[in-house]
């Protein structure tokens, strides 16, 4: 009787005092408490287990998604430099294509018409295909590159605060929307200017607009070309 009363006494003392007792189910007296605590061990690990098993994907962890920005920064990086090499040659070949065909004023005085085109005059009246590949190569790497960098998390938000590398990403990915956008000018130009008869548009008779769009199209090649230079720069020292 003492035994029921004291450990009646503690269980009314718990609440008041802030104690936290957990009791073996083999102390109290009679079977009923231990059966009571047994079904409720139970209930609780068949609830666990239906909420391992409810083909919810667990939400990642703040150390799992460091570990993959880690991972895909390194695709990022290497992708990064090898986008900016390759639009490196796509320019030096713009600014060839663009000096053989609309380096003058006037047609008559283009290196084209005066025999002086570089990589010969086969560059004057066929497909600028080492341009054209080039620039498909470029816009394949940036595609992949730009799209890795919209999967990167960033749970802890490092572009916030103060310090010298969240003001650096937060510049990255502000030049990121300028390479960006520059990149979807120079397709629509580029694929006018090429096909610039499908157009109504011919060097002889149409010359000084398609020199005005090649001219558009070699400056925003420029400004995409420093603005994804400019990115690169600000993290590889």
């Amino acid at each position: 009787m003492v035994r029921g009363m004291s450990l009646a006494a503690l269980l009314v003392a718990t609440p008041i005092f802030g104690f936290s007792l957990s009791l073996d189910p083999s102390l109290v007296t009679g079977p009923s408490m231990a059966g009571v605590v047994a079904v409720q061990a139970m209930e609780e690990a068949e609830e666990e287990a239906a909420e391992a098993d409810d083909g919810r994907p667990r939400p990642a962890t703040l150390a799992e998604q460091m570990q993959q920005r880690g991972r895909i920064s390194k695709f990022h990086r290497w992708l990064g430099i090898a986008t900016w090499a390759s639009m490196t040659l796509t320019v030096l070949l713009g600014i060839f294509q663009w000096r053989n065909l609309y380096g003058a004023r006037e047609l008559g005085d283009t290196p084209c018409v005066q025999g002086d085109a570089i990589f010969g005059m086969n560059a004057c009246v066929r497909q600028p295909v080492p341009h054209l590949v080039s620039s498909i190569l470029t816009t394949s790497l940036y595609t992949v590159t730009f799209g890795l960098s919209l999967r990167m998390p960033d749970p802890m938000n490092l572009s916030e605060g103060d310090s010298e590398y969240a003001r650096n990403l937060r510049r990255h990915k502000r030049l990121r929307w300028v390479h960006v956008i520059g990149m979807i000018a120079q397709q629509v130009l580029g694929v006018v200017i090429t096909n610039a008869d499908s157009f109504g548009l011919s060097r002889a008779n149409d010359y000084g607009t398609l020199r005005a769009l090649s001219t558009i199209h070699f400056a925003i090649g420029m400004v995409t070309y420093g603005a994804l230079t400019w990115a690169g720069v600000i993290f590889a020292f």
